[in-house]
């Protein structure tokens, strides 16, 4: 047998430098050709643009203008002496600012904002629609819905772009009392 001679460290450094460059292209390769369309991969799907005839539009009140609402809402209940909190949302019902007044009970803060969300979602003073439970008990059961004076809607060119709710006073006409305040800021 004839005898070997042992490869110097020079050599045993390019061959397997030179291997893992093999291996490492040949890896590179098969994810390249893995992501660029092999047959079980699913094609990304190219945006698709909506036409004008197909999208509505909607108002939101701005940040600055809740703020004012509920700050002139707050003003006049604390003007009287009382301790509410007001929340305004938006035309989808989602809080934009809600106020806790000093002392305000902690069942006020949730309650103002299902006044306004109840006086936006029906476009109507909460009062007005508490009168309807009458010939409608099973209103009260929608979620997110509380049917107790204290809650007015904020309209634009007619259609309903927040409410403003109330929650705190002695009593709901009040509560609706100051959250009109917080509307009729918005007008001035």
């Amino acid at each position: 047998m004839p005898s070997r001679k042992k490869p110097s460290s020079r050599t045993r450094v390019l061959v397997g430098g030179a291997a893992l460059a093999v291996v490492g292209a040949g890896a590179v390769g098969t994810v390249a050709a893995n992501a660029a369309g092999s047959a079980d991969a699913t094609p990304a799907a190219a945006p698709v643009a909506a036409r004008g005839g197909e999208l509505t539009q909607s108002r939101h009140l701005s940040v600055d203008a809740a703020a004012k609402a509920a700050r002139a809402a707050l003003e006049a209940a604390e003007k009287d002496g009382r301790q509410v909190s007001v929340a305004v949302v938006d035309r989808n019902g989602n809080t934009v600012v809600t106020l806790r007044g000093d002392g305000a009970g902690p069942q006020s803060y949730e309650s103002a904002e299902r006044k306004a969300y109840t006086a936006v979602s029906w476009n109507a003073p909460t009062s007005k629609l508490a009168e309807r439970l009458a010939q409608a008990p099973n209103l009260k059961d929608i979620p997110g819905t509380l049917f107790l004076a204290g809650g007015t809607p904020v309209t634009a060119q007619g259609a309903p772009v927040a409410g403003i709710g109330v929650a705190g006073a002695p009593s709901g006409d009040l509560d609706e009392r100051y959250a009109q305040a917080g509307a009729a800021a918005l007008g001035r």
